[in-house]
């Protein structure tokens, strides 16, 4: 099953703390860092708190359209990241 279907099934507050801690997770592998490590489990712990404090106004209209634009520039960053490694590559 690919990342996308089992994602579906996740309710928005789930997504949203996996995805932070997903990023939490790759940045304190790509630096490598004990220190770094350590904030890193501090932010997804949050994070997750932080979703679960917020997860009833998911259902908003406007906290969707919000998400949306969120959604867009989390792609941005991901592709302006890894654009940025294959430049330094070549």
């Amino acid at each position: 099953m690919s990342q996308d279907n089992s994602s579906e099934k996740k309710s928005a507050p789930e997504n949203f703390a996996e995805m932070f801690k997903a990023f939490g997770s790759a940045i304190s592998e790509i630096f490598d860092d004990p220190k770094l490590k350590e904030k890193a489990k501090e932010f997804a712990e949050s994070a997750v708190e932080s979703a679960k404090t917020f997860a009833s106004r998911f259902t908003d209209d406007d906290v969707k359209e919000k998400f949306g634009d969120v959604g867009k520039a989390a792609e941005d960053l991901g592709k302006s990241i890894k654009d940025s490694f294959k430049r330094k590559k070549a």
